[in-house]
């Protein structure tokens, strides 16, 4: 199996460039159109702080199933 994908193994470690900085957009987007029934930036604030470190929202957020 790696000698088949040595290519590309070889391409890696010439050149590491990976597409966190995209997966991070894509991850901002999609918090923001969770938020879209919110009413106040510091609510979007407090949702996006809680998503992107991965806490839990509080008991006075608001959630929808």
């Amino acid at each position: 199996m790696l000698r088949c994908h040595q290519d590309d193994l070889v391409n890696h470690f010439r050149m590491p460039v990976h597409n966190g900085a995209v997966e991070g957009l894509n991850k901002t987007k999609e918090i923001g159109h969770k938020a879209y029934g919110l009413r106040t930036a510091k609510s979007y604030s407090r949702n996006f702080c809680h998503c992107v470190a991965d806490l839990p929202l509080p008991k006075t957020m608001r959630t929808f199933v």
